[in-house]
């Protein structure tokens, strides 16, 4: 099981960013695949994640991310619209096998697979 995340950069406040998470080795479908984002000095928290049907937000993004999934390609992206200085990080796509309960999905010890990380920078 291979989680590979790509798409991050540098982006101005307002700005949107596109990232993927391609999975190998595994169907996606069959998972809970989410993404968590770690900012300098501070913990994993969680975006959003995928667990069958739902798609789930942590409510600082609600309304301004997006996450989808691709099977044909086995890929979980996450579309980032009006971005904010504050959303400033390190993201990190995860994945479980099978539908974890919202409250696991939240937590970064759920997930037993993750990617390497990709640096999104929101700045002027």
């Amino acid at each position: 099981v291979q989680l590979q995340a790509s798409g991050g950069g540098l982006v101005q406040p307002g700005g949107s960013l596109g990232l993927s998470c391609v999975a190998s080795g595994f169907t996606m479908d069959y998972y809970t695949v989410a993404w968590f984002r770690q900012a300098l000095g501070k913990e994993r928290q969680f975006v959003a994640a995928y667990r069958g049907f739902d798609r789930n937000y942590a409510e600082s993004v609600k309304g301004r991310f997006t996450i989808s999934r691709d099977n044909a390609a086995n890929t979980v992206n996450l579309q980032m619209n009006s971005l904010k200085p504050e959303d400033t990080a390190v993201y990190y796509c995860a994945s479980k096998k099978g539908r974890l309960i919202l409250s696991a999905a939240w937590t970064p010890g759920s997930y037993d697979s993750w990617g390497q990380g990709t640096l999104v920078t929101v700045s002027s």
